[in-house]
């Protein structure tokens, strides 16, 4: 009988990449490691020093892989101030639940910009809008948005359980609104988890079948796409997306979207992956031994969605209820579509 349970190794996925590549990521290791020495106690002048170089380092490395995308790199400098604060207050240990989703929801709408529309086109789509003024007779409104429906609507969203459900929700409602025909994504689940007993050289990526919901024939030749707030490793993507065209599947594109990616993670899936592009809103120098991003900002999952208890985790269902009505509401399609593909297994 087939397994239900799909296992990566680290070491796999570290065969993917090139005797470059390991010299640039111990590079970038031994940059964050000295400015470590400068956190306790605080040098802030040194400090600074050190992430300037660093990420003049990471700007070079990155612009030999055209398939990272990282906003404050690629974008005009005007942006860069918005990227770093949203940045810095995802990462501010004070910030809280409620901020965390809010500005959560700033980077995904940034990234969505920098995948989907930042490129100049001259086809356009109209939006009408009725307004609630009707003196003296009922007044509408014209708007132009770049008219990107075959970039959208052949989409499908992937969600890698837990922190990565409401970021793919606000990219599925992104969609919904630039599409002039109102596309709502389908939605296929998988649940995958690191195996935290391991560390950052001999890490497993456990992909459970029987606790995932999705429709193989529903992804052949469609362009799909996973947002997670985090790329560590990138283990959990490849994972994934192994496994699918292990089964047939086919995909015609994958975007990979992160608020923090660390540089080992978008390297080993470009590499991993064909046809496939990560958009980061920041990249991160190192990983420590524990593969958590350095310097990172915490679980974000746990963040987003509050903590679970070991005992008794949470289903799909019963964190779409914990999000509260208000969250509900704004994206009450992209959950109606998410409640089918779950029941309906």
């Amino acid at each position: 009988m087939a397994s239900d349970k799909i296992i990566l190794k680290a070491e796999d996925l570290d065969g993917y990449l090139t005797r470059q590549d390991k010299l640039d990521l111990d590079k970038l290791k031994a940059m964050y490691d000295e400015a470590i020495k400068s956190f306790d106690p605080l040098d802030e002048a040194k400090v600074i020093e050190h992430f300037d170089r660093m990420g003049h380092v990471m700007q070079e490395i990155c612009a030999a892989h055209p398939s990272i995308q990282v906003y404050s790199f690629v974008t005009e400098v005007g942006a860069h101030a918005e990227a770093s604060r949203v940045i810095a207050k995802l990462r501010d240990k004070n910030t809280s639940h409620q901020e965390f989703i809010y500005y959560s929801q700033r980077a995904y709408e940034m990234l969505f910009r920098l995948a989907y529309t930042d490129q100049h086109t001259d086809h356009k789509n109209y939006i009408t809008v009725k307004t609630p003024v009707a003196v003296p007779v009922q007044n509408y409104a014209v708007h132009k948005i770049p008219d990107i429906d075959a970039k959208i609507e052949n989409s499908v969203m992937c969600v890698m359980l837990r922190g990565a459900l409401l970021p793919s929700m606000i990219m599925s409602k992104e969609i919904q609104e630039y599409s002039s025909h109102g596309y709502v994504t389908p939605f296929a689940l998988f649940k995958i988890n690191r195996n935290d007993t391991k560390h950052e050289s001999d890490m497993e990526y456990v992909l459970n079948l029987k606790n995932s919901f999705f429709n193989l024939a529903d992804l052949d030749g469609k362009d799909l796409i996973f947002a997670d707030p985090m790329n560590a490793t990138g283990g959990s993507l490849v994972t994934v997306v192994k496994y699918l065209q292990s089964q047939g599947v086919k995909p015609r594109s994958i975007k990979f979207f992160n608020v923090i990616s660390a540089l080992k993670g978008s390297i080993r899936v470009t590499r991993a992956l064909e046809n496939c592009t990560c958009y980061t809103l920041w990249i991160d120098p190192a990983l420590n031994n524990s593969a958590y991003i350095l310097p990172g900002l915490g679980d974000a999952g746990d963040r987003l969605n509050g903590c679970d208890s070991k005992e008794k985790p949470r289903n799909i269902i019963q964190l779409i209820a914990d999000y509260g009505n208000n969250i509900a509401g704004l994206y009450r399609s992209q959950l109606a579509i998410i409640e089918q593909t779950v029941l309906g297994k």
